[in-house]
């Protein structure tokens, strides 16, 4: 299979294309940030593992995706609100059997690749790896985690298996779902109690669960955030939702959120598709969000702060 990585130098699309690169499997990595590109191309992708071992991967890197070709398979890693340009500016790597797999943050990416090439062509997931960017053309593996992806339809298709199978020959630890849905709010529920608390107290991982503010705020946001998926009908379970966060948070003591890492680099958050997404929900089911509504407002707030400084 041939593989494109679309935001391909960044923490977690290095992470996805490095392992498979260095499995001999086909990819091109594809970024705008032409000196990354310039790097990987010049001396290799590096990847710092989690053990601190160093390791150098020869791929592919490109700021056009016109030069690649047709992929059997593109890999969206964008933050959120790059979806739709780049997945238009990707469109020649695109053929009538080309599967494009979602794996971001948040709640409608796959709607938005969806209105572009067609809800057939797409497929979704989430994963529980995570990646820092040290430098261009260097990521370190911060955590190691499961990958969960699957058919918007849930149907268990041979495109699907092919892909679990291939992310398994990269040592990838993948599963498949006919639950996709469940699985993205799943994940979203963590994201929506972790990331804007992170990123407001400027918290690591581990500091979440010392202190009965941050705990007591994060127990809210998901109390809103189960209502409204349940009003949905998507059957999360607060009790089980909370029990994996928190074991996970001590887990990842020194893990530094992506949402923070966004705040310290001055860039634009992924908000609006995480607790904004609830809000949004909310609003459409008629149930109240007043908890995540405040971490939306106070995350947009600090981020007023970047634009004025840049000004």
């Amino acid at each position: 299979m041939k593989f494109a990585v679309i935001g391909g130098v960044g923490a977690m699309g290095g992470l996805f294309g490095g392992r498979l690169a260095a499995q001999g499997i086909d990819v091109t990595l594809i970024d705008v940030w032409q000196q990354a590109v310039d790097l990987v191309n010049k001396e290799g992708l590096r990847i710092t593992e989690k053990s601190g071992e160093e390791t150098r991967i020869s791929v592919k890197a490109t700021t056009d995706p016109s030069n690649v070709g047709v992929a059997d398979v593109v890999i969206v890693f964008v933050k959120c609100y790059h979806t739709e340009a780049a997945v238009r500016a990707a469109l020649p790597l695109l053929g009538p059997d080309s599967a494009v797999l979602s794996l971001q943050n948040g709640w409608g990416n796959a709607d938005t690749i969806g209105g572009i090439v067609g809800n057939e062509q797409v497929l979704a997931g989430v994963t529980y790896n995570s990646a820092t960017v040290l430098g261009p053309g260097h990521i370190q593996q911060a955590g190691i985690g499961t990958t969960i992806m699957g058919e918007l339809d849930g149907r268990d298709s041979d495109r699907l298996r092919q892909i679990a199978a291939t992310f398994r020959q990269a040592g990838l630890e993948v599963q498949t779902t006919d639950a996709i849905l469940l699985e993205i709010w799943s994940k979203l529920a963590l994201n929506i109690c972790t990331l804007p608390t992170s990123a407001l107290l400027r918290f690591y991982a581990g500091e979440l669960i010392q202190h009965e503010g941050t705990l007591a705020m994060m127990r809210a946001l998901l109390q809103e955030t189960v209502a409204v998926a349940q009003a949905k009908g998507i059957s999360l379970d607060e009790e089980e939702r909370w029990n994996f966060i928190t074991g996970l948070l001590e887990r990842a003591t020194g893990a530094k959120a992506s949402m923070l890492q966004d705040v310290e680099n001055r860039r634009q958050t992924e908000i609006d598709v995480i607790n904004g997404a609830v809000v949004r929900c909310g609003q459409e089911v008629g149930i109240p969000t007043p908890f995540n509504d405040a971490m939306v407002w106070m995350v947009r707030a600090l981020e007023e702060t970047f634009t004025a400084e840049a000004g």
